[in-house]
């Protein structure tokens, strides 16, 4: 895939920036500058139930603009293609920083600061680390996914569980690594590649 066409607008596609649940969220070129692309998909998920993705992803930001959730501008949504265009934040996630040794520390009061507004507006973010960057230090919530405040999956009862090296969260780099080397195997069957010619990384 070398462009993506959303709202009669080409862009070109640099990279992909994740996978999550909803869908895939791509790092695109346009005339003005660097955007997120994410196109909604419909793969199933054992945790989590779904209704209309794409109507979730402009109600749940415009909650959390209610709220002051410091995130990136939504700046088109093609609700026919499935297709979300939004402000691109450069910078690390708080994930890549705990998993390369570093510490979330000094970013722990700020997000503890958007917990509290986010409880103020019955609301719940998603707290897992992957979908916070920090740019200048600042951390940006960069997914829109809300949902309405359960204590159980507060930033103090689940979050902070992966926002320093502890079990869980070494449990899921491992985790994730093992399903990255999976699909490297998968895809080096399907093009007649050699078991062990496939790397770990």
């Amino acid at each position: 895939m070398d462009t993506i066409i959303a709202c009669g607008k080409e862009y070109s596609i640099i990279r992909l920036l994740g996978h999550g649940k909803g869908g895939y969220s791509y790092l695109a070129e346009t005339e003005t500058g660097q955007v997120v692309v994410k196109q909604i998909h419909h793969e199933p998920c054992d945790y989590y139930t779904f209704g209309n993705k794409i109507e979730a992803e402009k109600q749940d930001y415009e909650r959390l603009r209610r709220a002051a959730i410091r995130i990136p501008a939504l700046i088109a949504v093609d609700e026919e293609a499935e297709i979300v265009v939004k402000e691109y934040i450069p910078g690390n996630t708080a994930f890549d920083l705990v998993r390369n040794g570093g510490s979330a520390d000094p970013y722990l009061d700020q997000v503890r600061e958007m917990a509290a507004l986010a409880k103020k507006a019955g609301l719940n973010i998603d707290y897992f680390p992957t979908n916070f960057v920090i740019r200048d230090g600042l951390i940006w919530y960069v997914d829109y996914e809300c949902n309405e405040y359960m204590d159980k999956w507060s930033f103090e009862n689940w979050g902070i569980r992966y926002w320093s090296r502890t079990p869980e969260f070494l449990a899921y780099v491992k985790q994730h690594e093992e399903k990255k080397a999976e699909k490297s195997m998968e895809a080096g069957y399907e093009k007649g590649g050699r078991r062990d010619a496939v790397q770990s990384y």
